[in-house]
């Protein structure tokens, strides 16, 4: 980095420091995780200097020789390894993806069942704050009380009560497998279209870790980050039928020209996911998140479901006697980053939760077994404690701690 360390070297100081923080701590946000050197090399790439409005074939602007042969890779990447009709790389994130699915097949107005944000759903899965709250009629639904899984009954009686005309399953804090099959029955039985969010369980799918919505799902949305190691973009995955309406609801519905270089270090991620040893990696992401569970719930801890089927868990903290919020800005501070969470039925604000949301894609890529998870809970342990008793005497030498043993756990990614 060179270049920008002579050009903006304060900018470089803090892509440094950013480079240094994730070598040193255990990165178990769920949603976060390292891209390889080639998904990196892909992004940086002279790609991004080039404007390609419309699809590979058919663009509104010239010298698109090399970028419509990327586009087709990535798009067929997608869906050789998703087993799917048709894929669409261009969407800029997941949130726009998911706008886009609702362009394609629905009118303002109409209404969409979702899973409520407080439950483990995601703002655009209809919340009142978002665009898909305000635009459309939302109805949610939830997880028992008693179980902290989702229920199935539930769904069904909102969908016979509501009639939707679109429902989503998946979402971004649900520790448990996602019951596609079930979901696609009621979908059918009411005539709603079925939106599968798996922005956060996509590499898992990939890597056969987790059951595919593939065969049920009229479309498919997700990430290629989390779990599926590549960079910060979306997919929309779909049938031959669908395949039209969602390419136009992409673009010219709601985006310009794509991203290209995104596009390229998503064709790389793709290209990687599709190796034999990413399906292992997925496996381990599981196996850890599991033995991550065990070891906390031997602690005293009180994981939402019980468990976790899949990278993430879900804590409440009320019986810990501290909040979410300041036990994750202690854990922080220890050398552990996750981040504060609503759980099911939670008294609290969201901005002062009583769970925090932690799991094992990151800390997987650079190397860690299930062996090494019950050291991550007695650290986990250790603070939360000293945060519940505002004891911030220990938190330096836990850190400390963490970045000596991680240095037997190096990041691949190429220094300044």
């Amino acid at each position: 980095m060179s270049a920008l360390s002579s050009t903006d070297p304060r900018i470089a100081e803090l892509v440094d420091a950013e480079r240094r923080r994730q070598d040193e701590k255990l990165r178990m946000i769920p949603s976060e995780n390292y891209v390889s050197p080639a998904v990196l090399e892909a992004t940086g790439s002279v790609l991004t200097n080039k404007y390609s409005e419309g699809y590979p074939g058919r663009r509104y602007y010239e010298g698109q020789q090399f970028v419509d042969p990327v586009e087709t890779l990535a798009k067929e990447r997608a869906e050789a390894l998703f087993g799917v009709e048709h894929a669409n790389v261009q969407p800029y994130s997941g949130s726009p993806a998911n706008l886009a699915a609702y362009l394609a097949f629905l009118s303002p107005g109409d209404t969409v069942l979702g899973m409520a944000l407080p439950m483990g759903g995601h703002l655009t899965h209809g919340n009142a704050v978002s665009a898909t709250g305000k635009w459309f009629r939302a109805v949610h639904y939830g997880v028992r009380r008693d179980t902290g899984r989702l229920d199935l009954d539930e769904v069904r009686d909102l969908a016979r009560a509501e009639r939707p005309r679109m429902i989503i399953c998946g979402g971004t804090a649900i520790p448990r497998t996602i019951d596609f099959p079930a979901f696609a029955e009621i979908a059918r039985e009411v005539g709603a279209v079925l939106l599968a969010d798996i922005a956060h369980i996509a590499g898992l799918v990939a890597g056969g870790a987790h059951p595919s919505p593939v065969g049920y799902a009229d479309v498919v949305s997700t990430t290629t980050h989390k779990t599926l190691r590549g960079p910060r973009g979306a997919m929309l995955m779909t049938t031959a039928e669908h395949a039209k309406a969602i390419d136009k609801a992409v673009f010219p519905g709601l985006q310009g020209g794509p991203h290209n270089h995104t596009t390229a270090a998503i064709a790389v991620a793709l290209h990687e996911a599709a190796q034999p040893d990413f399906a292992a990696y997925a496996r381990q992401v599981v196996t850890n998140a599991q033995a991550l569970a065990a070891a906390l719930t031997a602690r005293g801890y009180d994981l939402v479901s019980g468990g976790t089927d899949n990278h993430l868990l879900l804590v409440d903290l009320t019986g810990k006697g501290v909040t979410g919020k300041v036990a994750a800005k202690a854990l922080d501070a220890a050398g552990i980053e996750l981040n504060f969470n609503t759980v099911p039925y939670d008294p609290r604000r969201p901005f002062d939760p009583s769970g925090i949301r932690l799991g094992t894609p990151a800390i997987t890529t650079r190397g860690l077994t299930a062996e090494h998870m019950p050291a991550v809970a007695e650290w986990l342990d250790r603070t939360v404690t000293a945060a519940a008793a505002g004891d911030e005497s220990g938190l330096a030498a836990t850190a400390a701690e963490i970045r000596a043993f991680l240095a037997d756990f190096p990041v691949h990614t190429p220094a300044t």
